[in-house]
């Protein structure tokens, strides 16, 4: 079947469905897409022992690059939708993952700070337009009944990417003894995921998907609006608060639950370091299951929210320092099942409160306070550590999923409202 078919399959009867080939192509460069945006979170981090080996940086100092990625990829992505929206995902794609390319390039070849500087921004560039770019494409390139699975694995990727990239840096650096041949293998990655998007092409064509074949028949044209007038929709910005409370969350986690583990539990820091791992494995788990889920339930807040709330009772208890040592790791560990299980909901749930025609500024728009919440969270986490709060990086971690719960709830309600209105007899 070809590009030029797929539009209008997408939106055809179940008397002739949308080819599994055709979405599962789609969906697995999507994938693809998505897992190597977050390896290039990583492309850093990793080597960060290496660097304060060869120039003498304090972790202050390296902690400022992430900072600068975080902050160009926050205020590109909410810019980068109305890209997307005015001249298609495709090419903000290509442009996207050369930027990754250049900033492995820029690396690698490195002779001080501000060489590094330079990489972090393009990185954080070529991060930017992704969440825009990928659920433009999933939205029109794939058919409704399998989107729930589309959205699932691309959170799947996400995870397995920020998973592959400390072994693929730190595994590289330390086999060839050279931080900077990392790097350009971490280049030649991205040339290697951008050639790949260039031969299949025809299958990430968002100009040929649904959407693009419903407005030609005119049913679904809405009159024009301004383009910012969808800032003016409660919605977006419920949306924006539900990734900026979850992410300070995963940010906690992420960053700082191992060392949390070993101050309250005695733990040493080998055996707690795998709180991360394991709770990145559970959240891939729990999206798989989630992708099954979203084409069963209408109201997908009441998902959202019984999953996120269960995680969030999760790293209480843990927070309480009752539990033996191993079991509060693996207590930790579980509680990103219920995130995971959330997470294709998720997706969903922002896909029917955005309106039509503006769904990459929306999405860029929304996932831009996932940035937000990474670039303010550590800092806040990092600071209750240093004072001793040990407990309080789980129970931090709780309240903002619970204050996420009650963003998607109100996100919920306003899309349940809207779909109980009747339809105008010109529409």
């Amino acid at each position: 079947m070809t590009a030029s078919t797929s539009g209008a399959t997408a939106t055809s009867t179940t008397a002739n469905p949308v080819p599994l080939r055709q979405d599962a192509r789609t969906i697995g460069l999507i994938g693809l897409a998505h897992g190597s945006s977050h390896f290039f979170h990583m492309l850093l981090p990793p080597l960060f022992p290496w660097l304060i080996g060869e120039f003498g940086f304090s972790y202050s100092e390296l902690g400022l690059l992430v900072s600068v990625f975080f902050v160009i990829s926050g205020v590109g992505q909410a810019l980068s939708g109305f890209l997307v929206d005015r001249v298609g995902a495709r090419p903000v794609m290509f442009f996207a993952l050369s930027s990754f390319a250049a900033a492995g390039l820029a690396a690698g070849t490195a002779q001080g700070y501000t060489g590094l500087l330079l990489a972090a921004a393009l990185a954080g560039l070529g991060n930017a337009p992704f969440h825009p770019v990928d659920f433009t494409i999933l939205n029109k390139r794939v058919s409704p009944q399998r989107l729930g699975h589309g959205f699932s694995v691309h959170g799947i990727s996400g995870n397995l990417g920020w998973a592959t990239a400390p072994v693929f840096m730190a595994g590289i650096a330390t086999a060839t003894g050279s931080w900077r041949t990392a790097c350009l293998c971490g280049a030649l990655l991205a040339l290697t995921v951008l050639a790949i998007m260039v031969w299949n092409r025809d299958a990430i064509d968002d100009r040929k998907g649904a959407w693009a074949h419903q407005a030609k028949g005119g049913a679904a044209a809405a009159k024009p609006e301004h383009p910012m007038a969808f800032l003016k929709l409660p919605s977006v910005w419920l949306c924006f608060s539900f990734f900026f409370w979850s992410t300070c969350a995963l940010s906690a986690i992420q960053s700082f639950a191992s060392p949390a583990l070993q101050s309250m539990y005695g733990l040493p820091l080998s055996v707690t370091a795998m709180v991360v791992t394991g709770y990145m494995l559970c959240g891939a788990a729990g999206m798989l299951v989630g992708g099954f889920l979203v084409g069963r339930v209408q109201r997908l807040e009441k998902i959202i929210s019984v999953c996120l709330l269960g995680s969030a009772a999760l790293l209480v208890v843990v927070a309480s320092g009752l539990l033996p040592g191993m079991a509060a790791l693996v207590v930790a560990s579980v509680a990103g099942l219920g995130t995971g299980l959330a997470g294709p909901s998720r997706d969903m749930l922002i896909k029917r409160a955005a309106p039509p025609g503006a769904t990459g500024r929306v999405y860029g728009t929304v996932y831009s306070g996932l940035d937000l919440g990474f670039c303010l969270a550590a800092p806040v986490f990092g600071a209750m550590l240093d004072h001793g709060m040990t407990a309080g990086i789980f129970y931090g971690s709780a309240v903002t999923l619970g204050l996420s719960v009650v963003s998607a709830a109100l996100v919920g309600v306003g899309v349940a409202a809207r779909a109980a209105r009747p339809v105008p007899a010109a529409a």
